[in-house]
């Protein structure tokens, strides 16, 4: 499975950087692009331009230099706005530029003196080229400081250093914040001031006069995206836009669902008048949340599917994108946590009804498992191992359903074989399930979500799912947690 959700993610990292190209072919200009370019010591060879989009870097265009280091980059529209850099015949990035309105300019570099890079013909370039002049004469400096961190042997050493990278960097800031005053439409403004990140001038405190850190992170959540403007599609084409974003979820954003349905709702309705951002802030969201790292998190998957995926937009998406959006939206709509759990009615090893509800239990813990499945074969015996020696004293019901409807004389025979014993044991077989189907009856497989085996849910003593997708272990701690929870209550 993972192996297949890392190729929906390729395909969605491909799809939008062939949809930026397009878009940028559909933006008809007269004079398009120009970009006429002397880089040393480059001669009889491709040289490429490319540009960052989100975490990836997308070829924009290429040109041949002749004997005298020189090229032109031409199209007949005009590119889309962001971060471009300059890679070489090797494929090592050169420098960077500024791609805004004025796409008609001249650069002349040398690659072993980047600090004489000039542009002329982008006033923003030529900001730019000021500022990357400027990178190079104190990033030396920087590394340097941090090579000595590394050594210093005293407290007093790295203090010191530290002193000094700290005025470097209070530089670099000034720097970043003249350009801001006095040069305020400017692409490279808007760009300083999406990448800064609030500062306190002074450390909240609470009324007894101690430090207030809650106070702190508010301040700093409240600020974190002064200045940016998310509707700006250029930000998408930057190295810095994605790692912010990342930092803020990570950092600032509490990781139940609600929290974060709250902020991406806010930034997608935000970005809705910049095309590109939204479209990429929505295929974000969706790898992040479609398969998340923490239980419950899929609920901010359903939340986009419901608001944005089923109303429309999905043009964007091709043919397989759309299908697992929709499929793995289909499949997590009735495994919830907090919900009830969906009623299992299949039949025992004997042949008779076996209903999920008709259990009575504190707790009742699921495993669709499958007895020629390598990894159940270690799982379920380490399930009946806790559950001897102690769920099965707290009252915990074990309803195991298999999944492999070609395996019913293996199934007993591996029941039989590691005792498992008291447990409710279930399967569906095939003709059951296709008159299912033919029926309209949803399939468990889709209803509990099961793409692997084993799969695990946890349901209370009403059948609420109250977890899911987690580890034997972690299952554990959550009926501790619960016992722990009612006995304080009581």
């Amino acid at each position: 499975m993972k192996n297949f959700i890392a190729f929906f993610i390729l395909l969605y990292t491909c799809n939008n950087a062939l949809s930026q190209n397009t878009a940028a072919k559909t933006v008809v200009s007269k004079d398009g692009y120009k970009i006429d370019a002397t880089i040393k010591p480059y001669k009889n060879c491709w040289v490429y331009l490319g540009n960052y989009y989100g975490k990836n870097k997308v070829l924009a265009d290429s040109a041949h230099f002749d004997e005298n280091s020189h090229g032109i980059f031409k199209g007949q529209n005009k590119l889309p706005k962001g971060i471009y850099f300059f890679v070489t015949p090797a494929h090592s990035l050169l420098f960077e530029i500024l791609m805004d309105d004025a796409q008609h300019f001249t650069i002349v570099a040398d690659s072993a003196h980047l600090e004489n890079l000039s542009v002329t013909g982008s006033p923003d370039n030529e900001i730019f080229a000021a500022y990357s002049r400027y990178l190079t004469s104190i990033a030396p400096k920087l590394n340097g400081l941090q090579q000595q961190l590394r050594k210093a042997t005293t407290a007093a050493d790295s203090a010191a250093i530290q002193q000094e990278q700290k005025k470097i960097n209070k530089e670099l800031n000034d720097y970043r914040d003249n350009v801001i005053k006095n040069k305020p439409e400017s692409m490279v403004a808007a760009f300083f001031q999406s990448v800064r990140t609030p500062e306190l001038k002074e450390w909240p405190k609470k009324a007894d006069g101690t430090p207030d850190s809650l106070a702190a992170w508010r301040y700093m959540k409240d600020h974190f995206w002064d200045g940016v403007n998310f509707y700006d599609n250029s930000l998408i084409r930057t190295p810095f836009f994605d790692p912010k974003l990342e930092d803020y979820y990570k950092y600032y954003v509490p990781a139940d669902p609600d929290s974060i349905i709250n902020e991406v709702n806010y930034m997608l309705l935000m970005s809705r008048a910049g095309k590109d951002i939204h479209q990429y802030l929505l295929g974000k969201f969706t790898d992040k949340y479609i398969n998340p790292e923490i239980m419950g998190q899929d609920k901010v998957f359903l939340f986009l599917f419901n608001n944005y995926f089923s109303k429309g937009d999905t043009l964007w998406l091709n043919e397989k994108q759309r299908k697992y959006i929709f499929d793995r939206a289909y499949s997590l709509m009735a495994n919830q946590l907090n919900e009830p759990a969906p009623q299992l009615v299949l039949k025992d090893t004997l042949g008779k009804v076996s209903s999920l509800y008709e259990v009575k239990a504190p707790f009742t813990f699921i495993v669709f498992w499958d007895p020629t499945c390598s990894h159940c074969k270690v799982e379920v015996p380490k399930l009946d191992s806790i559950y001897e020696a102690k769920w099965k004293a707290l009252g915990v019901a074990v309803f195991s359903v298999n999944t492999n409807e070609n395996t019913f004389d293996e199934w007993k025979k591996f029941i039989n074989e590691n005792h498992l014993e008291g447990w409710h044991h279930a399967w569906q077989a095939r003709e059951e399930r296709l008159a299912d189907e033919q029926s309209g009856v949803a399939n468990y497989r889709q209803l509990f979500d099961i793409y692997q085996t084993p799969t695990m849910y946890l349901l209370d003593a009403d059948k609420r799912i109250i977890a899911k997708k987690l580890s034997l272990e972690q299952y554990d701690a959550v009926i501790e947690a619960k016992l722990k929870t009612k006995t304080s209550t009581q």
